[in-house]
């Protein structure tokens, strides 16, 4: 005959409270094993929508905006103003230390229009509140359209952030393909460079999706 204290409520209650442990476990495991599946998938999406190359540019807007961070977008930037993809460039993220007299410089072959048709912005410190910015600056000048310039890897992040702030504004994809990505993104600098700017991107989109979190940092 069992004993009496093989079944102790006590017991019994341990092995439950166990079972219940380990099955919480268990679930936890394999919702971290899909979610760092679906977060390794996405970067491979991230990468693989990436172009190798600059490609034929045939398309015009109201305005143009590029994002700093490399005096190539700027200068592509300018190239477009000037062979007439759009009204006005908006320099988003520029140094407060930086003149109107040097950015002229980079392309001294196209000073008047520079001079004619290019706005500095000084106050965004970061892609964030470049869109802020933006947003401002095509609400001045009423446009409708806007062409982005930025380097390539940063484009999917910069389309999130101006899309949130500029819903009803059509949106044009310039995207700037760096030397170092021409030479291919699988070696130690370029693909750490791509990892932190994908987990920026994740962080980004779901800011902005998650209305609660985007209040908070507002």
């Amino acid at each position: 005959m069992p004993s009496a204290e093989s079944h102790s409520p006590s017991r019994t209650g341990s092995r439950a409270g166990s079972g219940r442990l380990l099955r919480a476990v268990f679930w936890a495991f394999g919702l971290g094993v899909l979610a760092a599946a679906a977060f390794g998938l996405g970067f491979l999406w991230f990468v693989h929508r990436l172009p190798e190359a600059e490609l034929t540019f045939t398309e015009k807007a109201d305005g143009i905006v590029v994002l700093t961070g490399g005096a190539s977008r700027i200068e592509d930037a300018i190239d477009l103003l000037a062979h007439g993809k759009g009204q006005r460039l908006l320099i988003s993220g520029v140094n407060r230390m930086t003149s109107e007299r040097e950015i002229a410089r980079l392309k001294p072959e196209h000073e008047r229009i520079i001079a004619c048709c290019v706005d500095l912005d000084r106050t965004a410190v970061n892609t964030i509140t470049n869109a802020t910015e933006t947003r401002r600056w095509v609400t001045e000048r009423g446009f409708q359209s806007l062409i982005v310039v930025t380097s390539s890897y940063h484009m999917p992040r910069a389309m999130a952030e101006l899309s949130h702030q500029l819903p009803h504004t059509t949106l044009i994809e310039f995207p700037v393909v760096s030397e170092q990505l021409k030479a291919g993104w699988a070696h130690g600098p370029t693909l750490r460079l791509l990892f932190t700017e994908y987990v920026k991107y994740v962080v980004a989109v779901t800011r902005i999706h998650v209305p609660v979190i985007d209040r908070i940092l507002a």
